[in-house]
């Protein structure tokens, strides 16, 4: 049996957005800690992949935000391996609501087990499969590819930023986290572009929240790179539509990152889904001028 593990965190305030939930970004970084401690207590802590030349590095992250986390609650992240492939692994988490006991988020992670020094990736030993509570000879669950989005239109919109020095971690390079980051202000960017900035939306009593987040890294950015984030919607529904972003970088055109949203329109009071708004806000989710 998968050895399951189990951390606590208190929600600080300085983790919630304007509409005082926890951000989308910091229940990827609970997930993050969390799963180093779980490896920890399976014997294998950052010391030990540094002297093995090894290190975990995330290639796919599907998550799913049932109920909002807010400022003074806690968080119960339960997290366990659920299968290892020849030079791959598939972590579960589910992120509990404390003191109501109910499901927040669920997501799963696939991690690529990389040879530090070459950067290439290495093969998975059986005594590191079996600390972790599963038998080598367990099969894997079957992966499915990562959705391909649709085509952009024409007026997909785009925007550059340069990385930051802030951003990169220990491995050298931007924080999978980061890119939530980035795809959040690039949102925001296209929204206020039309007009509609968050505090018009707050006036008008809606916002948009995500419910899904899947997200796909084929490169690394590091420091001073210079990034293009483009985005898009399709599936618009009455009150639901995904959007769409990649993240390239500008010096040779290489696709970094991809992600899907599932976006959804709700009521601020209420937090009931509610039609997307008005004319203008529909041109801009269909990349009209």
């Amino acid at each position: 049996m998968s050895l399951i593990y189990e951390r606590t965190f208190r929600v600080r305030h300085y983790e919630c957005d304007v509409y005082g939930h926890v951000n989308n970004t910091n229940y990827l970084r609970y997930m993050q800690e969390a799963a180093f401690d779980a490896s920890a207590a399976a014997g294998y802590d950052l010391g030990r992949y540094e002297a093995l030349s090894r290190r975990w590095f995330i290639r796919e992250t599907d998550i799913e935000y049932l109920r909002p986390l807010r400022y003074g609650n806690s968080v119960r992240v339960k997290t366990w391996v659920a299968d290892f492939r020849r030079v791959r692994s598939r972590r579960m988490y589910e992120l509990w609501h404390v003191d109501s006991n109910e499901l927040a988020a669920r997501a799963g992670t696939d991690w690529v087990y990389i040879n530090s020094t070459t950067g290439q990736p290495a093969t998975i030993p059986p005594d590191m499969v079996a600390a972790f509570g599963l038998s080598p000879e367990a099969g894997a669950a079957p992966r499915e590819k990562f959705p391909p989005a649709p085509p952009p239109p024409p007026g997909v919109f785009r925007t550059r930023r340069q990385v930051q020095w802030r951003e990169i971690d220990s491995a050298g390079h931007v924080n999978n986290a980061i890119y939530m980051d980035y795809v959040s202000d690039c949102g925001m960017e296209i929204a206020a572009t039309y007009g509609w900035p968050v505090a018009r939306m707050q006036a008008a009593g809606f916002g948009i929240v995500v419910r899904r987040h899947q997200i796909e890294y084929r490169e690394s950015a590091v420091e001073g790179d210079e990034l293009e984030v483009a985005t898009w919607v399709s599936a618009l529904k009455r009150a639901t539509g995904i959007r769409h972003y990649t993240i390239s970088r500008v010096r040779d055109g290489a696709l970094l990152v991809q992600v899907h949203s599932l976006c959804v329109w709700v009521n601020l009071a209420t937090g009931q889904p509610v039609r997307v708004p008005s004319e203008d806000f529909g041109r801009m989710l269909s990349g009209d001028p």
